[in-house]
């Protein structure tokens, strides 16, 4: 497949908001793909590298380079040249990493060049294409998107299922099994404004904390046991407590989904910050299991001694999840009838907010395990934090948002009266919005790079954001979480805009 024909369809996609038309073109395209092709195609389209960072930066990017007249790059060429250029290390690199990016783009088209430009600084954001290139895949190859959608899920990986398909058709689905040992994508759950919105759509269930760790799902069979993260890395090694946890319980086979928390001396949950990075630790495991040692809280069971429970209802599987794993090591909930508790809901969401977590979440007795999933039947409930911030600068945009101020650079003020950065973001913009915020900062320019706009610091933006984590990248020594913007903010001065000082008065447990 020409890379031409791949970034034609992704503007396409990314041009019509109707999702009929965004499955009907991906049908067409994995009609003409050959098996090979989709593993590259599917993460391209969605906006990600199957190389993950590549260490170009936007002075390499930024050299400008004749096109080619004629599309004539492969995806599985492009795919080849990635991942040459992600192994670079070392002395030199930086000058071989200028000559191979400059000859990919030399043999791109102008299209071509757009489009690798976006997809290499992580601007090709389509949102959830997954979703619809599942559809894309049942319409091309006259699947049941049901079950594609359960055979991703049992895989772990949209782009094996889509290469068996187009290699094998409908038949090779019945590859896809729950196997212990391989594992799943987990199931997520959507937003509720609060537990009484929750609970007004689910009705009876289960309020359940919402734990601020390490999504894991545990595999046991027999004396071997294997640690996957919700994006399926295997990281067994790095949690050896949680191996010898798995292996006293009294089931010799099972899949357990939960998460892994630090607690301090008071048994109080550790930031994020500090559980992720003794999660991500590889060297000298033992001492950092005993500096910062971490413990599973499990919520859900997938497979019991060989039984697949996805299909059960939420109540049978934690029944078998309260039979395997003792109560301390399962999460903290609450059982509601309907609307009519939602008083005791609230006051759960409150002890639950008292202990340290970050919020609640509600779940259907009656919603079977959606495995790689936002699904409906389980709803999220935490608190939303905002702050009036004062935009700093802005970076132009590229792929839909191209010729538009997109990632904004957010600044709090200190006490001497300045601001200071503390992230950026991109999200949570309309296209009215991206409109209208590119013609107001043009007017406050002060430096264009033809990347980065630097702007006087006038104009006020409420943000919201999921917390606060430590960063040495930022001056004021921490960084907003999930940070996205809820409304511009004319009718407030720059000086009342909220300081350094108040955002860590309200998260004290990251103070740097």
């Amino acid at each position: 497949m020409l890379l031409a024909r791949l970034a034609r369809v992704s503007r396409e996609v990314a041009d019509t908001a109707a999702r009929s038309r965004k499955t009907a073109l991906l049908a067409d395209l994995f009609r003409d793909a050959e098996a090979d092709d989709a593993p590259i195609a599917i993460p391209y389209l969605a906006g990600r590298l199957p190389q993950g960072r590549l260490g170009v930066g936007w002075k390499v990017l930024g050299r400008p380079v004749p096109p080619a007249a004629e599309p004539r790059l492969t995806v599985r060429e492009v795919d080849a040249r990635l991942t040459e250029l992600g192994k670079l290390a070392g002395p030199g690199s930086q000058a071989q990493r200028a000559r191979l990016v400059a000859e990919l783009m030399g043999a791109a088209t102008e299209d071509e060049q757009r489009f690798l430009f976006g997809l290499i600084t992580g601007e090709v954001r389509q949102g959830a294409l997954d979703a619809v290139a599942v559809e894309g895949l049942a319409q091309a190859t006259g699947a049941d998107a049901a079950d594609v959608r359960r055979a991703v899920m049992l895989a772990g990986s949209l782009q094996a299922v889509a290469a068996a398909l187009l290699a094998d058709g409908v038949g090779a689905l019945e590859r896809f099994r729950l196997t212990v040992g391989r594992p799943v994508l987990p199931m997520l759950a959507q937003s509720a404004s609060s537990v009484a919105e929750a609970v007004g759509k689910l009705g009876a269930g289960a309020v359940e904390e919402k734990l601020d760790g390490i999504r894991v799902q545990v595999h046991r069979d027999g004396d071997t046991v294997r640690i996957h993260t919700r994006t399926l890395d295997d990281i067994t090694d790095r949690l050896p407590e949680v191996v010898a946890v798995a292996r006293e319980l009294g089931e010799e086979q099972f899949i357990l989904d939960g998460e892994v928390l630090s607690f301090d001396a008071d048994g109080r949950p550790r930031s994020f910050q500090e559980t992720a990075g003794r999660v991500g630790s590889r060297v000298d495991v033992a001492r950092a299991a005993r500096e910062v040692p971490v413990s599973p809280v499990f919520f859900d069971v997938l497979s019991v001694g060989g039984r697949d429970l996805l299909d059960l209802p939420f109540a049978e599987r934690h029944a078998e999840l309260a039979r395997l794993v003792p109560e301390p090591m399962r999460v903290r909930r609450a059982l509601v009838s309907g609307p009519q508790e939602v008083a005791e809901a609230d006051r759960f969401l409150a002890d639950t907010l008292a202990r340290g977590h970050e919020g609640v979440v509600v779940k259907a007795l009656d919603a079977p395990y959606s495995a790689g999933r936002r699904g409906a039947s389980w709803l999220k409930v935490k608190p939303v934090h905002t702050l009036d911030l004062v935009v700093l600068a802005a970076e132009w945009g590229h792929g839909r948002r191209t010729g538009k101020l997109s990632n904004l650079h957010l600044g709090a003020r200190t006490a001497d009266g300045g601001f200071v950065m503390l992230g950026k973001t991109f999200k949570g913009m309309t296209d009215a919005m991206l409109t209208w915020q590119t013609e107001r900062l043009r007017e406050l320019a002060v430096e264009d790079t033809g990347h980065v706009v630097t702007v006087r610091p006038e104009l006020v933006v409420e943000i919201a954001y999921d917390g606060l984590q430590r960063s040495s990248r930022y001056p004021a020594g921490v960084t907003l979480r999930f940070a996205r913007v809820v409304r511009y903010r004319e009718d407030k001065r720059p000086e009342e805009a909220d300081t350094v000082e108040t955002l860590l008065a309200a998260h004290p447990e990251v103070r740097p």
